[in-house]
């Protein structure tokens, strides 16, 4: 059971088997028949034989009875339906959604409809119909999504990504196609590679809408995260430094942690990556690098492309769309951090571990341990996964640019065991 992708056209769709769904719903309609007729014999027969006798000089009371009796099973049956009806979508992997309700936009309604395979039931998986993929978490913001998929089909579509983003980081993802065209920017005074890892992007060129800085001067006064901290300025400051001279103990160079690796480091993933750093002094080194990112306060997304790095436009609570053991370095810092849930980094530290081959190396660099009880679950998280400690350093480093107090930091580079 279960569901397969495949690739047709400019989409991916979702198909359901039809036969053992088909034959469990026959099954379930069965039973039910079944539950109620006994629960019926039941009713009718099991009163004490002289509460029977007294009945036949009541008629009255008898048929009151009688109706109170027939009602009880007219809600049992009607009670059965809706509970067989929850459990064949949920057999057949029907969305939630339901786009029966009004104001629901017309464009999702037609996304969202199942279609019949134009050949039938496909004779090797079963299948026979077509599921759109949308994330299940959509049913929550019913109201949002409808005007995300409001727009003129085959025009411009509206300048709305952040009420797109807005749906992601509520767990509607991914978001449901759209028949409309992109907002066109013009990439007037792009830098061939790779000398324009390191060159000014011009701000004409990025999407400013939806967001609170309109320019580089005033990101770079702003201190968007831990990871970003005037990382915009790729020309001066700290961020021409990073990973190639240390300030402080808890700061790896690069080089340093490629001698760690056994086999060598070819692709790498940087989770939470701010504005590309990481990845272009990768690919100094000939090292391709997916950074994962999203667009939240500050173009990050086209600030890395511009520099000619790849862009994945993808929340923490996705899934990572790749196969197993095909990345031979990950690197992540504190954007990691699940807050006050450790079941939600637990959920994204197995995925890690998913993606990462065999020897393949793990770069927690910097990540911020707010107490020791932080720090403590994060210690025994990763001993769980057995990976050698090839360096392991907790240091403390002081906030300069928040409250001046000293903070505590864990970095470390883990290596993933071969596992039988």
């Amino acid at each position: 059971m279960g569901s397969v992708s495949l690739k047709i056209g400019d989409g991916t769709a979702r198909f359901r088997r039809a036969s053992f769904c088909s034959s469990a719903v026959n099954i379930l309609m069965l039973f039910s028949v079944i539950t109620t007729n006994l629960f019926a014999l039941y009713a009718f027969t099991s009163s004490p034989k002289d509460h029977q006798a007294h009945l036949v000089h009541n008629p009255h009371k008898n048929i009151s009875l009688i109706s109170e009796h027939v009602s009880l099973i007219l809600r049992e049956i009607a009670s059965s339906q809706k509970k067989l009806a929850r459990m064949e979508k949920e057999l057949l992997g029907y969305e939630t959604m339901d786009i029966s309700r009004p104001n629901i936009a017309s464009e999702l309604k037609l996304f969202l409809q199942h279609h019949q395979l134009p050949l039938g039931k496909d004779s090797r998986t079963g299948i026979t119909e077509m599921v759109a993929s949308v994330g299940h978490s959509c049913e929550k913001s019913p109201d949002l999504l409808s005007q995300y998929m409001v727009y003129k089909i085959s025009g411009p579509c509206p300048d709305d990504w952040s009420l797109g983003q807005k749906l992601i980081l509520r767990g509607c993802e991914p978001l449901p196609r759209r028949r409309c065209f992109a907002k066109s920017v013009p990439k007037v005074g792009l830098y061939r590679f790779p000398v324009s890892l390191w060159k000014p992007v011009g701000e004409k060129i990025l999407t400013w809408s939806g967001l609170g800085c309109k320019n580089f001067e005033c990101l770079n006064k702003k201190k968007l995260s831990r990871d970003c901290d005037g990382c915009f300025n790729i020309t001066s400051g700290y961020e021409t430094q990073k990973f190639v001279k240390a300030r402080g103990r808890n700061d790896f160079l690069i080089d340093d942690v490629l001698a760690l690796a056994s086999g060598g480091i070819r692709i790498g993933f940087d989770i939470s990556g701010g504005s590309g750093t990481f990845a272009a002094r990768m690919a100094e080194r000939n090292v391709t690098v997916i950074t994962n990112t999203l667009n939240v306060d500050a173009p990050f997304s086209e600030f890395i492309a511009a520099r000619g790095l790849f862009p994945l436009y993808l929340s923490l609570d996705h899934r990572f769309p790749f196969y197993d053991n095909v990345f031979d370095l990950i690197h992540a810092s504190s954007g990691l951090d699940g807050g006050d849930k450790p079941e939600k980094l637990e959920f994204l530290m197995f995925d890690i571990d998913r993606i990462l081959r065999a020897g393949g190396l793990f770069w927690l660099d910097n990540f911020y341990c707010a107490n020791d009880v932080k720090k403590t679950a994060l210690t025994r998280l990763i001993e769980r996964f057995g990976y050698k400690k090839l360096k392991w350093v907790v240091g403390e480093k002081v906030d300069t640019a928040g409250s001046g107090k000293s903070e505590v930091y864990l970095s470390a580079v883990l290596q993933k065991p071969a596992r039988v």
